[in-house]
């Protein structure tokens, strides 16, 4: 069963590549390219001569020489010399010069290629062993070509493509069936897969096949490499009596052929088969014969061994000792290794056996990452080779295309310098088409933007003109104030001073330029403005209220507030010295004269009249208080259509509503009660929500139909105050 990759992208080029024919077996000397490798900063072949270990004769050629290098570099790899192995193998390339015999030349790529595999870079390996399979397919070597194709299979193995890599060992099977001698690696390659995979039956076949051709050879060591697969699958099959058969005829052979490492791994597999038996003692013994080899044996033990050993003294009873052991055998394997998960996960279990939760906790994160780290690193290594595979797959399909093409265009010269003729004809004409239409949208562009300078001139005119009238009725306003002997003042909600006459300049001591445009409450000391400022908050629900207000000389006024006539939202304020306080300087308020009696008949008549206009006035005031509504619901829905954003943006931003904290909620109180009938206050602050409306129309983007709607309900609210009010 193949086995697909986890990502979206990783599973389309793999599609893509299963539908190129033979590209994971390069089936065709073309399928891969040496040219597409990657160039390289090569020595001078003058500096590869003194490299130590190379024995060379005095009239040696260029294809001797790179012979020899590449003998010399698979030496250094074999003694993990590898950065050693890798110079050899850069002289021997700079030596041949992308010249020379095809065997030197595959030698050289083939040598390339294991040691890309022995660096576990399974991407360049591949990329070099398919070169060095279309270098072999070239040379007709039917040799060669059968042991590259298991090279290949085995990177394909590592990379995780286990079907590519089943196919590739197949046919080298069928390959070297043909010549007669078949290599026990190529049985033993073919097991890892079916054993990866899961067929165990199939892998214990393969095994045994390549374990009878190792002993035909008198190879009793990988024989014995063998067995310690089998007794792996045997594990895998729950069958740990007869892996521990195999796992003992391999420790024999170790023990006779060496080295230490091997008899150590065997001995710690047999520890797990006598564990999965429930035999403690046969492990102990294992441990104890382990422990006997490991005294003498100076490099760092195998992470089976320490992983196993640590188990059974887990088991044992014993988990600071097994603790101990993984903590010291963790830092000598690779992060990427499977056996460092496998240590960690038993370093858990010993540290929770210890009754430390926490720690065993801590550990089993650090092997659950370290598990998806590896993973991941696997599947962005496939990935990257399978993306580098589609490309070059694509470029060579493309380029065998051209060449097929190439011959059929010798033909088509005149029919492609018509077609091109055309092409250019076609060309010219979409070109004058497209300059067409694109002045026809610049004209249409201004069009609009012509219709759009318009309406903001007719828009200019109205607010020029509503400030002319505005400007006329404060002058009015003022003179109608200062024709009062009395001290009064006109505020607005938030306790602004509009206007105000002469009598009320005199009590507060302030000239009216000093005193119209700022709040009442800044002309008082400090502390007595708080009184009038929640005053002023109660006054859209309240009809009058009175207080005393201190000055800065210590003077005592009587402020009495109360709510302008004609209900557009702002308070009188008159101001009055209190009977038992010092009286200011200013003129004596006259009394109001006494009405003269009148007859009943008239009395009546008055009466019916008034009950006639205050009807009218009740019908109109309910029409001017659901045009505040509506335009308060216009404006607020232009804005959040416009900008995205609620209310609580629209009254901070424009700063004519507050803000404020409720119960660990921000709201804006005083606007909410604009959104519904029911709510909204007796008093209404109709300038705020006028000022909302302009501040919408300014700082929004809306359809013209909406803006003309919002300035609809705008113009509405302002021509119910011009008849019952001045502004």
């Amino acid at each position: 069963m193949s086995r697909c990759p986890l990502f979206p992208t990783l599973a389309l080029l793999w599609t893509a590549l299963c539908a190129v024919p033979g590209a994971a077996l390069a089936a065709d000397a073309g399928d891969v390219r040496c040219d597409a490798m990657p160039a390289r900063a090569l020595p001078d072949p003058a500096a590869c001569q003194s490299l130590s270990g190379l024995r060379l004769a005095a009239d040696a050629s260029a294809d001797q020489r790179a012979e020899a290098l590449v003998v010399l570099a698979k030496s250094r790899r074999k003694a993990e010399d590898h950065a050693a192995a890798e110079e050899a193998l850069d002289c021997a390339e700079s030596v041949l010069a992308g010249q020379g015999a095809a065997s030197a030349r595959h030698a050289l790529v083939r040598e390339r290629g294991n040691l890309s595999y022995v660096l576990d870079k399974m991407p360049e390996a591949r990329a070099h062993l398919e070169c060095a399979l279309s270098l072999a397919r070239a040379a007709e070597d039917r040799e060669a070509i059968a042991s590259d194709i298991n090279a290949i299979g085995t990177t394909l193995r590592r990379l995780g493509d286990y079907q590519g890599a089943l196919r590739a060992f197949m046919r080298s099977l069928d390959m070297q069936r043909a010549q007669g001698k078949v290599s026990a690696s190529l049985y033993n390659n073919i097991a890892d897969v079916y054993r990866e995979r899961g067929d165990h039956d199939d892998a214990l076949r393969y095994y045994r096949e390549a374990r009878r051709i190792y002993l035909d050879d008198g190879n009793r060591r990988q024989s014995a490499h063998v067995l310690e697969s089998m007794a792996v699958v045997e594990m895998a099959k729950g069958r740990p009596r007869e892996a521990a058969g195999s796992l003992q005829d391999a420790l024999a052979i170790y023990r006779e052929t060496g080295p230490h490492e091997y008899e150590l791994r065997a001995t710690g597999r047999l520890i797990q088969a006598a564990l999965a038996q429930g035999d403690i003692a046969a492990a102990q013994r294992w441990k104890a014969s382990g422990l006997a080899v490991a005294a003498s044996y100076a490099d760092p033990l195998p992470a089976v061994f320490q992983w196993q050993v640590a188990r059974l003294d887990r088991v044992s009873g014993d988990p600071s000792a097994a603790v101990v052991r993984l903590r010291s055998a963790l830092p000598n394997v690779g992060e990427y290794e499977t056996e460092h998960v496998e240590l960690l996960q038993e370093l858990a279990q010993a540290q929770e056996a210890l009754g430390d939760r926490v720690a065993a906790l801590d550990t089993l994160r650090r092997a659950h990452a370290l598990a998806q780290k590896s993973a991941k690193a696997k599947y962005d290594t496939e990935l990257g080779w399978l993306r580098t595979m589609f490309e070059t797959a694509e470029r060579d399909r493309t380029i065998a295309r051209l060449e097929s093409d190439n011959q059929r265009r010798q033909a088509e010269v005149r029919q492609r310098t018509l077609l091109l003729w055309l092409t250019v004809a076609i060309a010219v004409a979409t070109m004058l088409g497209g300059w067409l239409m694109l002045q026809r949208r610049r004209q249409r562009e201004r069009l609009v933007e012509a219709a759009r300078l318009a309406r903001k001139e007719e828009a200019l005119v109205r607010y020029r003109r509503e400030t002319s009238a505005l400007a006329e009725d404060r002058q009015l306003l003022q003179a109608l104030l200062d024709s009062r002997e009395d001290a009064v003042c006109l505020l607005d909600a938030e306790g602004v001073v509009l206007a105000a006459n002469r009598a009320a300049c005199i009590a507060l001591c302030v000239e009216s330029r000093g005193l119209v445009g700022a709040p009442l409450s800044e002309r008082l000391p400090s502390g007595e403005g708080d009184p009038l400022r929640a005053a002023l908050e109660r006054m859209e629900d309240a009809t009058d209220q009175q207080l005393d207000l201190v000055l800065d000389d210590a003077r005592r006024l009587r402020a009495r507030l109360s709510q302008w006539p004609q209900g557009d939202g702002l308070i009188v304020c008159e101001l009055s010295v209190p009977a038992n306080a010092e009286t200011i300087d200013a003129p004596p308020t006259p009394a109001a004269p006494e009405r003269e009696a009148s007859t009943e008949p008239d009395e009546a008549v008055d009466t019916a009249a008034s009950e006639g206009a205050s009807m009218h006035d009740s019908r109109v005031r309910e029409e001017f208080r659901r045009s505040l509504v509506e335009l308060m619901l216009s404006s607020l829905e232009a804005w959040e259509r416009a900008t995205g954003t609620g209310r609580l943006e629209l009254a901070e931003k424009s700063r004519i509503w507050r803000v404020a904290v409720d119960d660990g909620r921000v709201r804006a109180r005083a606007m909410e009660r604009y959104l519904g009938l029911a709510r909204l206050p007796q008093n209404p602050r109709w300038r705020d929500v006028v000022r909302t409306g302009y501040y919408v129309l300014e700082h929004c983007a809306m359809e013209p139909e909406v803006r003309e709607r919002l300035q609809r309900q705008v113009d509405a609210v302002l021509a119910y105050t011009r008849r019952n009010a001045l502004v």
